[in-house]
């Protein structure tokens, strides 16, 4: 009774096997194997990963998994998941490569697992693979204090307000810092003044600060860097900037009148004492002072002095005082009268071309051996004009003051693509200090056209220069390479090959064989690789040009650079063809009678 029923339950699964399929499982002639639905199977798929973390390693950032699978069976999807306190789904893929980039920042720090699940679609089964136990460790420490006691000014945080020390060579500065951090380890200070580096503060105990007399404070400026590091490898830093002053100011540039030099009255102001003085990495200018014979001297809070001189060559000596009453250096300033006219000596502005936007700078260079030069009673003036040439810019019509007066000023234009191929027009009214003027020469610019293309010399080459003129062998291939020198929305760009005899008279205009098209969006990136077919067919030499352009169509700074030439010589190989050292048919037969009749002769 029991084998009937093993037998009756036998039939009933076949029955069940034939009744329901299911996809991807063939049996060896091709029909699909019917399986029992919903009856999980063991999977043959084997799950690996060498870049699962190992138990009891930190995991900062970025965790980048890759899994590998092998073994039989087919995965319908991959899930990545961490798993700690609660479960975060890294990935979850239907498709190889079987790969995460995951930020762990996103989550809090703890210890998880990876674990890794597979559905192997074929047996209706899910395989696993688990990492061992790790930390996730993200928190950074922060610097909430940096800084450096009894300064005499300023605040340190940045290098035109810095930390002030009127500190003696033996003296100590008092560095003090603070930081939060879940797992703070210690502290290091570098970049300080003197010789060596403070020792670290930590691990352990923690000072919190380091009193620094190293024995040879020395005057300058220092930008010490203080690292804070916990013990999840996090480093921060932060910069406090410093100086050390026991130096006088010096004193540059002090101006003479309104241009400097020479002067056509006897009253004559001098200024930048004070806004000219430097005391480099010191704390700063208080006053300054002035002699006539270096010394008897007169002391001044105002940045100007004005004194009388008879007509002449005068020396005025100025210094300038620290806050901390240093003395800087003694400055000679001649200052003298002479009635000399201004000499101009030229133009400096930048390149014109349409590419350009805004406003460019315009400054007239001029000297004067007398007086010196009257920036304020100087101007200068523009116009455009269309071919360069005449007293009036004839685009413009008239002179336009150039900026509100002086000799160094702006043109703003909204654009200079408007003016291609036009002239700038430049005079200048030059008046030194003493009432002398003069007007310039008229100069004139051109504004050229801001686009080039060119070829790129190593980039057009040829491969051959010498070919069998022949429609297989005469085969030539040049690779030529476009480039532009800006960004071009300007459409389509013609290309053509042209060839023409080498020996060919003036009057032998140049063959077009191909015509080609770039479109501006192709140079996206600036350059774009043509490639051109050439068959000689006829001996002699050939010249080839591939044309950017061919109808000057685009505006171009440089047309000059818009071909390529190549010469190409179509040349026989060999001097011609060598008769065959086999024979004929014929004479192989013939030779066969006269042996067959020399060996039916009979012997002696």
């Amino acid at each position: 009774m029991r084998s009937r029923s093993t037998a009756l339950l036998l039939v009933a699964l076949l029955l069940l096997l034939h009744a329901n399929h299911l996809p991807g499982m063939q049996d060896d002639g091709g029909a699909e194997l019917a399986v029992l639905p919903d009856i999980a199977r063991s999977s043959g798929l084997t799950l690996s990963s060498s870049s699962l973390p190992s138990e009891g390693d930190t995991v900062t950032g970025q965790l980048t998994l890759l899994v590998t699978v092998s073994g039989t069976g087919t995965v319908g999807w991959m899930r990545m998941d961490l798993v700690g306190g609660s479960t975060t789904t890294m990935v979850n893929a239907t498709a190889s490569p079987w790969y995460t980039s995951f930020n762990t920042r996103s989550i809090d720090n703890g210890t998880y697992t990876v674990l890794v699940t597979a559905f192997d679609s074929d047996a209706n089964a899910t395989v696993t693979l688990e990492s061992g136990s790790f930390d996730i460790a993200n928190q950074e420490p922060i610097i909430t204090a940096f800084t450096v006691l009894n300064a005499a000014s300023g605040n340190g945080t940045s290098s035109s307000d810095r930390l002030w020390f009127n500190v003696a060579t033996t003296g100590t500065l008092a560095f003090r810092w603070g930081a939060n951090d879940d797992d703070l380890d210690r502290a290091t200070l570098a970049n300080v003044p003197g010789s060596g580096t403070p020792a670290t503060d930590g691990p352990g105990t923690l000072a919190y600060g380091w009193d620094w007399a190293p024995g040879d404070l020395g005057e300058g400026t220092w930008n010490p860097v203080l690292t804070v590091s916990d013990d999840s490898g996090y480093n921060v830093q932060k910069t406090i900037f410093i100086g050390i002053d026991r130096t006088g100011p010096s004193l540059q540039n002090v101006l003479v009148g309104s241009a400097g030099g020479w002067q056509s009255t006897s009253s004559v102001t001098m200024s930048g004492l004070i806004s000219n003085a430097n005391d480099g990495f010191g704390s700063g200018v208080s006053s300054a002072a002035w002699s006539l014979d270096n010394s008897t001297w007169t002391s001044t809070t105002s940045d100007e002095i004005t004194l009388t001189f008879d007509e002449g060559e005068h020396t005025v000596y100025v210094r300038s005082t620290d806050r901390a009453g240093n003395d800087g250096p003694v400055v000679e300033v001649d200052v003298a009268v002479d009635l000399t006219s201004p000499e101009g000596l030229g133009w400096t502005l930048p390149e014109l071309t349409t590419s350009r936007t805004g406003a460019i700078s315009v400054t007239f260079s001029a000297e004067d051996d007398g007086s010196g030069i009257d920036e304020s009673a100087s101007y200068m003036e523009y116009g455009f004009d269309a071919n360069g040439v005449g007293a009036t810019p004839d685009l413009t019509g008239r002179w336009v003051s150039l900026g509100t007066g002086g000799l160094n000023g702006s043109l703003g234009l909204a654009s200079w693509a408007t003016k291609s191929g036009q002239y700038l027009m430049l005079r200048a009214v030059v008046t030194d200090e003493a009432g002398n003027s003069m007007t310039t020469a008229t100069s004139s610019y051109q504004v050229l056209p801001g686009l080039d293309l060119r070829w790129n010399a190593s980039g057009t080459v040829i491969d051959r220069l010498v070919v069998k003129p022949t429609q297989v062998e005469g085969l030539v291939r040049i690779t030529s390479t476009l480039e532009t020198n800006q960004a071009y929305f300007g459409g389509p760009v013609k290309l053509r090959l042209e060839t023409a005899p080498a020996d060919r008279l003036s009057n032998v205009d140049w063959t077009v064989l191909e015509t080609r098209t770039v479109e501006s969006a192709d140079l996206n990136d600036a350059m774009e690789v043509i490639e051109w077919n050439l068959t000689v067919t006829t001996q002699g030499q050939l010249d080839i040009r591939v044309v950017i352009d061919p109808f000057d169509g685009i505006d171009e700074y440089d047309e000059s650079n818009n071909a390529a030439y190549f010469v190409v010589t179509g040349a026989s190989i060999s001097p011609g063809l060598v008769p065959s050292f086999a024979p004929s048919l014929g004479l192989v037969l013939l030779a066969g009678l006269v042996v067959g009749v020399l060996g039916r002769r009979p012997r002696d």
